[in-house]
């Protein structure tokens, strides 16, 4: 009886977290572990609500709390791998993802912040056999294909990207983050029509979100056909390994000096201009009186 009780408290609380309801939620888990103060999986539910409100110190804490009442429970280290993952802790998310797929190895979600984790060190062939092992376990997960988009992208396989592109979308248009990857995904195709049209949808889907209009308003800068060539050396460099980038502006410095530095000045003085039409565009002309 006790169990199943508390089995409709664990629902509850998580339907709570789907409403964003964060301040009952985490009411209705301080009252659970108050309950039930040797229940593992309160606590992890607890560190959940937390990481749900990007209060990560707290969702570190209370996996903590989780997995030393029992070691191997799985939320408690889904928890705290991506509180890691977010905070960011790479290092210390590797090795809790390592642990945590001993205990569970069929959740995707840790191919797919592994594969996140290798495309920030430029290892991208790696990060796509990750992905790939993600969506054999959840072939109809949009977001891994739009991860996986982005991948081919980044590895210059164009058609492939686009056509997984189109088939996260047949999946979910309701997701702010399948969103974000497409259009990351569709920069590096310089497909930039798609990639500010797929930033709108992702704002439209969650106007909140620090990062997203970050990533809208720099949308609408690379808009400006101007600016994006001078972004064009820059998108080059991304696609070479460091010790060619330092030679490169090593012979580049030395042969072409005068122009390196008419270049720089150019390219702020664009960045300066495409960021007030922006403002001006989505702000309005404020001025002060």
């Amino acid at each position: 009886m006790i169990e199943e009780e508390n089995t409709q408290r664990y629902e509850r609380i998580q339907q709570l977290m789907q409403w964003k309801k964060y301040k009952e939620a985490t009411n209705e888990a301080m009252s659970l572990i108050r309950e039930t103060p040797e229940d593992p999986y309160a606590y992890a539910l607890l560190g959940n609500i937390f990481l749900r409100m990007d209060q990560l110190d707290q969702a570190l804490h209370w996996s903590q709390e989780s997995l030393q009442r029992d070691p191997e429970n799985e939320l408690g280290w889904f928890v705290r791998v991506n509180a890691y993952y977010s905070q960011p802790n790479y290092k210390a998310a590797i090795e809790a993802i390592a642990e945590a797929q001993r205990i569970d190895p069929y959740e995707p979600h840790y191919f797919f912040l592994l594969a996140n984790i290798y495309n920030k060190t430029k290892k991208y062939a790696e990060s796509r056999e990750l992905l790939l092992k993600a969506l054999e376990i959840s072939p109809e997960n949009a977001l891994y294909l739009a991860n996986l988009s982005y991948n081919e992208a980044l590895l210059l396989h164009f058609a492939e990207s686009k056509q997984l592109s189109d088939k996260a979308l047949r999946l979910d248009v309701e997701s702010d983050l399948v969103y974000m990857y497409l259009a990351w995904s569709a920069e590096r195709r310089n497909d930039y029509e798609n990639y500010l049209l797929y930033l709108k949808n992702a704002i439209r889907l969650d106007p909140e979100d620090k990062q997203i209009r970050e990533e809208y308003l720099e949308g609408l800068q690379k808009s400006y056909r101007f600016y994006r060539i001078m972004l064009m050396p820059g998108n080059l460099l991304k696609r070479m390994k460091t010790w060619q980038i330092i030679v490169s502006w090593i012979v580049l410095w030395i042969l072409f000096r005068p122009f390196i530095i008419i270049f720089i000045l150019l390219y702020g003085l664009t960045h300066l201009v495409t960021k007030l039409l922006v403002h001006v565009k989505v702000f309005g002309w404020k001025r002060r009186r």
